[in-house]
């Protein structure tokens, strides 16, 4: 049984994040360099902004995450879930292989599967492919997905709601949420729910 993850941490997809809130840029380098302490190996994204440090763990590594917390906690810094996320561009695609070749060109991506492109730099959203079995006329097929944790989902979803947007599906609820805006542009919440 895999080791289990410090409260401050939540699942997005494949990767294990956590955002912690700072008062000064100051306190967010202290943590960052406490980081850079503790990782031999496999380095996690760091994130570094005035207002927090968001940590992303590429590799499932509980100890880490834990030894992290407690540098974060030594430092007096709270950890907000809410402001966890990842963003992804995903693609309705008739001929997949094709249409990733492309976007992989155009971005500069690699790919990943066969269904899957990420910024070599980690820097810009990751774009996903799925497939369409006929084309859809009058119907946008690019939409955006937000993974965020699942204990925050429900949550992100009302907002969107109250925001003037409006449910297309909750068919595969809780592992994701069909909306849309008032124009019909659609947007998924994810939640890493199902996805080992």
């Amino acid at each position: 049984m895999a080791e289990p993850f410090h409260d401050d941490w939540r699942v997005l997809y494949r990767v294990v994040a956590a955002h912690f809130r700072t008062e000064s840029f100051a306190q967010g380098v202290a943590l960052v360099d406490r980081i850079g302490r503790l990782v031999t190996e496999n380095p996690p994204r760091v994130d570094l902004r005035p207002a927090g440090v968001t940590v992303t763990l590429l590799h499932r590594d509980a100890a880490l995450a834990r030894s992290i917390s407690a540098a974060a906690d030594d430092l007096g810094l709270t950890a907000d879930p809410s402001a966890v996320q990842l963003v992804n561009v995903t693609i309705d695609a008739l001929a997949t292989p094709a249409v990733l070749a492309f976007w992989s060109a155009v971005l500069g991506y690699r790919q990943f599967g066969d269904d899957f492109l990420g910024d070599p730099h980690g820097r810009g959203p990751g774009f996903g492919f799925q497939p369409l079995d006929s084309p859809r006329p009058q119907r946008n097929r690019v939409h955006i997905d937000v993974a965020v944790p699942e204990d925050q989902a429900e949550a992100r979803t009302a907002a969107a709601l109250a925001a003037g947007g409006r449910l297309v599906s909750d068919a595969h609820a809780p592992k994701w949420w069909v909306l849309a805006d008032p124009e019909g542009n659609e947007a998924c919440i994810a939640t890493p729910r199902g996805r080992d």
